[in-house]
């Protein structure tokens, strides 16, 4: 065996179909395009959506709902997280650069506090935004709030 004598598998390489080449290759005439209408000139293009007259997808189902531009998005951030940082890396204060270091958050994003789990020591927390139960649980725990 050399490279002379390679060739692809059977059946791997199929032959292009040449449209328009004359009544010979039987396909000529209409060019596989059948008899008349739009679908048969040249130029022809299909709008998107269309489906050959039925009514379309985005006409038949309902429109609802709408997006708030108002809206503040924040990264939620439970106490039962702040915990567990504050516990394995000895820390009274935690704010945006301890929580963006352990990977909770990116610097860019906001972050709301909120109350799900237990704060059994005292720390600073500083975020951009608050729970009220969060808030009551950080303070009686003994630690302080600042909103960023």
């Amino acid at each position: 065996m050399n490279l002379s004598n390679l060739k692809p598998a059977a059946g791997a390489v199929k032959t292009r179909k040449r449209i328009g080449r004359g009544t010979g290759s039987g396909l000529g005439g209409t060019s596989t395009r059948g008899h008349k209408g739009a679908q048969s000139r040249s130029g022809y293009k299909r709008k998107i959506g269309f489906e050959g007259g039925q009514m379309p997808l985005q006409r038949r189902v309902p429109k609802f709902g709408f997006k708030n531009i108002n809206r503040i998005a924040y990264k939620a951030i439970n106490l039962s997280t702040l915990q567990l940082l504050a516990e394995e890396k000895n820390l009274s204060k935690i704010g945006l650069d301890e929580l963006v270091d352990a990977g909770f958050i990116s610097s860019s994003k906001l972050f709301k506090i909120l109350a799900k789990g237990a704060l059994k020591t005292a720390i600073d927390v500083e975020a951009h935004a608050f729970s009220k139960t969060a808030e009551a649980a950080i303070t009686a725990a003994g630690g302080t709030i600042k909103k960023l």
